[in-house]
């Protein structure tokens, strides 16, 4: 890798897996809640760092923006869910927008169909899981936007998995509101395949935005 990468890009992605993997280990501590609401909103926080240092183009400000709004719904949720999911929607929102602004050419007949389950498959299986009408159209928006990210020309494997597994995160907390304390599979889960949602979905649009631009 050349030094100019390695300078401007593995710092921030290293310190963001850093960010992610303290505030894993150290949830279940005795660490003051402010220092830890922090040290969670610091994952996506310095996603966003590399995505906005990383490239100069409109893309990746919507990129770097998206990311800042799920770094917020992080420390928010922290304090009071409704006000996460709005900042998630938000996050959400200009992610479709990124999408939409890079579609694939010739969609396969297997891809709109993924597209189309996603699309139309998150916001019902949201609502049966929570059995909430609200948590049923965050599902619009959550499911909007891995159908864009699927039906986009970023790479499906990359952009459209971290997308999916942005989903499937929020379907293991769907099916334990209600619950006083959080089944150990969410606890488990959740934030692993949340984070790893948003990193592929940051080093894939990044990573596609560079080489384009090096063609």
């Amino acid at each position: 890798m050349p030094k100019r990468a390695l300078i401007e890009k593995r710092p921030w992605l290293l310190a963001s897996l850093a960010a992610a993997i303290a505030w894993y280990v150290l949830r279940d501590e005795n660490v003051p809640g402010v220092a830890l609401i922090v040290l969670k909103g610091a994952a996506a926080a310095l996603l966003a760092a590399y995505a906005l240092l990383r490239h100069p183009s409109t893309d990746a400000r919507i990129l770097a923006l998206a990311l800042a709004f799920g770094a917020a719904g992080d420390m928010a949720t922290e304090l009071w869910e409704p006000d996460g999911g709005a900042l998630f929607i938000g996050e959400h929102l200009l992610l479709i927008w990124l999408f939409l602004r890079h579609p694939r050419e010739a969609p396969t007949p297997s891809q709109r169909a993924a597209s189309l389950a996603l699309l139309i498959g998150t916001p019902l299986i949201s609502y049966l899981l929570s059995d909430m009408w609200p948590v049923g159209f965050y599902g619009l928006a959550l499911g909007a936007m891995a159908a864009s990210a699927w039906f986009s020309s970023f790479p499906r494997y990359r952009v459209g998995m971290g997308a999916v597994l942005f989903v499937v995160s929020d379907w293991l907390i769907f099916s334990d509101l209600g619950s006083p304390e959080p089944s150990a599979l969410r606890h488990v889960l959740v934030w692993p395949l949340y984070y790893a949602a948003q990193f592929l979905i940051a080093t894939g649009v990044i990573q596609t935005l560079y080489r384009r631009e090096s063609d």
